[in-house]
């Protein structure tokens, strides 16, 4: 990763000479609640997002997706969230500090992915890791007429990925 020789993370203030990932803050559907709702109807952390409709009620958790490289042994990191049932999600939370925690939901992706057409909804499963790292999320194999799933297992060059960060950090 040659061309992206350093940088000055936003969120901890420290240089960094990895690549960095493609991270979202909040999930998609808290994004365009209004201040009002964002105050009254939704509560958010870093790791965890509940979002109380009069009709329904939306749980979300932050996850990692790693997009293969096809010509480097890197891999393109995203920090996104996906939505989970209430059952998935009480699960979750009820073991969110248990480091032997191993387990699969289903789920569905709830971030706009910059460079794709449609990621909102991609079907997925989130994988639960010991040492309560981050679950990882990885895309159905059914939907590869999806850019993004496609991508997600046929990979991409480290050119898109290094254009991918660049357009971030500028951001």
């Amino acid at each position: 990763m040659t061309e992206i020789t350093e940088y000055i993370c936003k969120h901890c203030g420290k240089t960094h000479t990895d690549l960095p990932a493609i991270a979202f803050i909040t999930p998609y559907h808290y994004d365009i609640l209004s201040d009002n709702d964002k105050a009254n109807i939704a509560t958010i952390n870093e790791d965890f997002c509940v979002i109380e409709h009069e009709d329904q009620t939306d749980f979300f958790i932050r996850t990692t997706l790693k997009q293969k490289l096809v010509d480097s042994c890197d891999f393109l990191e995203y920090g996104i969230w996906v939505s989970l049932s209430e059952k998935s999600y009480d699960d979750y939370n009820d073991n969110f500090n248990n480091d032997n925690h191993e387990t699969t939901y289903f789920g569905f992706i709830c971030n706009q992915i910059p460079e794709y057409e449609q990621t909102l909804s991609v079907k997925t499963n989130v994988n639960t890791q010991k040492g309560n790292s981050r679950p990882i999320v990885v895309p159905h194999q059914d939907q590869m007429d999806n850019k993004f799933v496609f991508d997600y297992y046929n990979g991409i060059t480290q050119e898109e990925a290094i254009s991918r960060v660049k357009a971030m950090l500028d951001n």
